[in-house]
């Protein structure tokens, strides 16, 4: 359940808009939400939205069910995407075999329990 530090993440995660933490101090991006920057150590945040779009870093196919709500899913891709605002954020895949480098958009699926962030090709990529 989201906890006071991660509800903007989520409440933007279910109006389809990735939300980020953008530390008050540095400028220092952070997406997973926590409590301070890992650059600077402040506690001092303010949130951005970013485009969801990137390329892919890296990627992996997930043989285990790592939260119950994947286990019908099984196997599945999950990549590793260099943000263009400048972070990294990891998300489900969808689409061919990925390629490193390879431009994506991501946005928010929604079903039963919470938003899941998902990554498919730019189109015409």
């Amino acid at each position: 359940p989201p906890s006071d530090l991660s509800k903007p993440y989520w409440d933007a995660a279910a109006n389809g808009q990735l939300l980020i933490q953008v530390c008050a101090t540095c400028g220092a991006k952070r997406h997973y939400p926590r409590l301070l920057c890992d650059q600077c150590y402040s506690d001092e945040v303010r949130w951005e939205q970013l485009s969801g779009r990137g390329t892919i870093h890296s990627w992996t196919v997930a043989h285990h069910a790592y939260h119950p709500s994947f286990a019908n899913e099984l196997p599945y891709t999950m990549v590793t995407v260099d943000l263009a605002e400048g972070t990294r954020a990891l998300g489900c895949w969808r689409g061919d075999t990925p390629q490193i480098g390879q431009p994506v958009a991501g946005q928010f699926e929604t079903g039963d329990g919470a938003p899941v962030l998902v990554f498919a090709p730019l189109d015409g990529e």
